[in-house]
């Protein structure tokens, strides 16, 4: 079930490309539909795992390239919340995207299609070197999706991203294969690896500080951040939603499966830098935030302080910390993708995203004026919604782990609050700006169909949590080499 999960994308990609080229119009509701099924195959995946498993379920390991490089999948609670949120993000991007993409369909299906396989293999690679293959498989796709369907600076912002992941990715797999060399050059199975214990220093210094610089750069932890902006702001909808529900959390799943068990020490002596620079993030995000003029990179350097929280939860290194982490990761890929989905209505119907341009919007778009405020509520961590359980947990171990910081991290969700807000105040209340009540015009029956399953989680996840948090494990890798304040998980 699992090989199916990770190779539908592909199949669907190949299938796309055979579609008739006259049959165009018809590609991205097509592709939205097949991406649909695969959502509901990973529930059906999602309702065959036992939670109670210590191990990794689903697991297929079957001889590759050469012994050692084995085509070894499977996945634990984590990744089978991160691939459930990556199946759900797809199909509601691909229909958000039927009236948006009027040129080259046949491209931007495939390229989704292919930047999801690639993200669900990220999430299943129990082998170092197919984790590796899968981290670079996703550059090529987002790569194009920004530099063909994006805006004006969209070639700028495509090659920004392209340089900034390339130098991380690049960096990791030379500290892979020095890695391979050191431990024997046996075999790449993360499990091998874990078995033979860590290096000694300098060399496991070096090679936490490659990974980690990959992992940084993808989060993006300050002052890895500055390609984020760019690609949020130049890219379509689609790939804005994905960038920042999914791709963001390769990052921080890189630090939990492979950079944290496989470097302890090299962690645990950098810890106290990564945790400044996730702080610095979650401050300097939310004030870059209260500045910008255009609503979408607003919503972009959200993302810079909201993945600084989740950096800090973390980091914390004890079970509140690491559940509102993860728990965080899935509720940022929600509200601020449900925030980009919005952006991306209005800006369809007035060919803008200045916030001056805009006013009164509430009195012409009643409907959408209350999604935005819910979803905006959600962003804030506004108690009832999602957003609200992941930041206690987080701000919950971060107290337990360094008070100060805890005191620091709280100020930006201050912050948060306060762009969000001045945000929904200039756009949607005063009076109506002239011009704008012959451009835009209420929800219809597509958008309010592909928001409702995220206004249900919004609600779902912050009112019965536990659906959720009692998938979210410590993994034995990690509780093995840190001492987590707390105790171990039963």
């Amino acid at each position: 079930m699992l090989f199916y999960v990770l190779s539908l994308p592909f199949l669907f990609a190949l299938f796309i490309l055979v579609i008739p080229r006259k049959l165009k119009r018809i590609i991205i509701p097509i592709s939205g539909f097949l991406s649909l099924g695969h959502f509901i195959l990973t529930l059906i995946l999602y309702l065959n795992y036992d939670i109670r498993g210590a191990n990794f379920q689903f697991v297929i390991n079957k001889s590759w390239i050469s012994p050692g490089i084995n085509f070894h999948i499977g996945i634990d609670g984590i990744s089978l919340l991160l691939i459930l949120l990556t199946s759900l993000l797809f199909p509601i991007s691909f229909f958000a995207s039927v009236k948006s993409i009027t040129k080259r369909e046949k491209g931007f299906a495939f390229f989704m299609f292919l930047l999801e396989g690639g993200v669900i293999g990220v999430f299943v690679s129990l082998n170092v070197l197919l984790f590796y293959l899968f981290w670079e498989i996703m550059l090529i796709p987002m790569y194009f999706i920004i530099g063909v369907w994006g805006s004006k600076n969209r070639i700028y912002a495509s090659f920004k991203f392209v340089l900034y992941t390339m130098v991380g990715s690049l960096l990791m797999l030379i500290a892979i294969i020095f890695y391979f060399k050191t431990t024997g050059g046996a075999s790449f199975e993360l499990t091998d690896w874990l078995a033979k214990g860590p290096l000694s220093n300098p060399a496991q210094k070096w090679l936490f500080l490659a990974f980690a610089l990959a992992f940084m750069i993808k989060v993006p932890v300050f002052p890895f951040h500055t390609w984020l902006p760019d690609a949020h702001t130049e890219a379509p909808t689609a790939g804005s939603v994905i960038l920042a529900g999914v791709l963001l959390k390769m990052g921080v799943y890189g630090f939990i499966r492979f950079g944290i068990p496989l470097f302890p020490d090299a962690f645990m002596e950098y810890r106290g830098l990564l945790i400044i620079l996730s702080v610095i993030g979650i401050i300097y995000g939310g004030m870059m935030a209260l500045i910008q003029k255009d609503i979408k990179r607003l919503v972009a350097y959200s993302s810079v302080s909201h993945m600084g929280m989740i950096m800090l939860g973390l980091l914390a290194l004890n079970i509140e910390g690491f559940k509102g982490s993860v728990y965080q990761m899935l509720n940022h890929g929600l509200s601020t993708g449900a925030l980009f989905l919005l952006v991306g209505i209005i800006y369809e119907r007035t060919h803008t995203r200045q916030i001056s341009d805009y006013g009164g919007v509430a009195k012409l778009m009643p409907v959408y004026s209350a999604v935005f405020m819910l979803i905006m509520f959600s962003s804030a961590g506004l108690p009832g919604l999602n957003g609200f359980i992941g930041e206690f947990l987080i701000l919950w171990g971060t107290f337990e782990a360094n008070k100060l910081m805890a005191v620091f991290a709280a100020t930006g969700i201050i912050i948060g609050a306060a762009y969000l807000l001045w945000l929904y105040r200039r756009v949607f209340n005063g009076p109506v700006k002239e011009g704008l009540k012959e451009k835009v015009f209420d929800l219809n029956l597509r958008e309010i169909l592909y928001m409702v399953p995220i206004i249900i989680l919004v609600i779902w996840m912050g009112v019965y949590p536990s659906t959720f948090t009692k998938m979210i494990k410590i993994p034995p890798s990690v509780q093995k080499h840190l001492m987590i304040k707390g105790g171990v998980e039963k």
